[in-house]
């Protein structure tokens, strides 16, 4: 952390080789870097005449504060998250009032938790517990933790510090940008290193994902529901700082889901999924299952279920082949 007492005896040069994003901070506030960037803010202000200070609207104490606060911010922001090891979930009560069935739920990085239940069941509503770190303030009462400690204020409130990514079902792009484009904002908003082979692998990672192909230059306005899919799948698992992905039914959205949550897995994420689909459910590691609001029981998938899985993939691979026919023009014959 640099201090506002330190910040006007460095010189320019320096501030900007180790805070490179100060170079916005001097430019919106008017502080010209090209001829002077061998001096001090403090050097600096003292060349500027009372008249020049003045129509600046510059005052070197505040400029200094405001300096110090902003590359704090900005290094907070930049830096590693703090690593989320778990989450654990404490009991609350269903629709009715009763307590919830289970005792606490604690879930690590790597694990894929899918979550049951009938539509309306509160599905969604658990999702939104987690995405808030409810602290027994929602209407079902439950409590988040994060690695075993009520959690810092910072994962509820602060806009550049979110501890969930949560991916709807309904994924509609309205700016009128190149996949590329798109993309490379996100990037360079989290001013990542080597840019361009982090654009690269999200746009090759989502091919693999969807259905059907983009390249680079398709207008992100044009994607059918599956390429947006997978596309933001991409962009959550490799450049999104959230350790907990928090996703509502993919079943529909016409992407590979088992590659799906392998990619989300490889990036150490902490995966959560409602689903009615029985391949993503016997995916999870556990299921959770929701009845009248509240979570009815928490089941591990079974060795048997596993083997049911099996059986499942190849039916749906099957599918996926009449699919993958039909759309080509084809006449289906019986696939062995």
């Amino acid at each position: 952390m640099i201090r506002k007492e330190d910040i006007g005896c460095i010189k320019l040069c320096d501030l900007i080789d180790d805070y490179p994003f100060t170079v916005s901070f001097f430019e919106d506030n008017g502080i010209e870097t090209g001829t002077a960037m061998n001096m001090t803010l403090k050097e600096i202000f003292d060349s500027y005449s009372v008249d020049e200070t003045e129509d600046m609207v510059l005052d070197f104490d505040r400029v200094c504060e405001n300096l110090a606060e902003f590359i704090n911010q900005m290094l907070s922001f930049l830096s590693e998250d703090e690593k989320i090891h778990s989450i654990t979930i404490h009991p609350g009560r269903d629709k009715s009032g009763n307590p919830e069935g289970f005792s606490d739920l604690k879930i690590s990085r790597g694990e894929v938790i899918s979550i049951v239940g009938p539509t309306g069941s509160g599905k969604s509503r658990l999702l939104g517990d987690i995405e808030w770190v409810a602290q027994a303030d929602t209407p079902t009462g439950r409590r988040v933790m994060v690695n075993g400690e009520v959690p810092d204020a910072k994962w509820r409130f602060s806009t550049s510090t979110k501890l969930v990514a949560q991916l709807s079902q309904n994924m509609n792009f309205v700016m009128d940008l190149t996949v590329y484009e798109f993309i490379k904002l996100h990037a360079e908003s989290r001013m990542v290193e080597d840019a361009e082979n982090v654009i690269t692998r999200i746009i090759e990672q989502g091919n693999e994902l969807a259905g059907e192909k983009f390249t680079p230059e398709t207008a992100i306005t044009s994607l059918s529901g599956g390429q947006s899919r997978a596309l933001m799948i991409a962009d959550t698992a490799i450049l999104s700082r959230s350790p907990i992905i928090l996703i509502d039914e993919i079943e529909n959205a016409g992407i590979d889901r088992k590659k799906a949550l392998a990619l989300l897995l490889t990036e150490e994420k902490i995966v959560l999924m409602a689903t009615h689909d029985p391949i993503l459910a016997l995916m999870g590691d556990k299921r959770i299952v929701i009845k009248n609001g509240g979570i009815a029981g928490i089941i591990e998938t079974t060795d048997e279920e596993r083997s049911i899985l099996v059986e499942l993939e190849k039916l749906d691979r099957k599918i996926l082949s009449y699919r993958t026919a039909l759309r080509s023009g084809e006449i289906l014959s019986e696939i062995k």
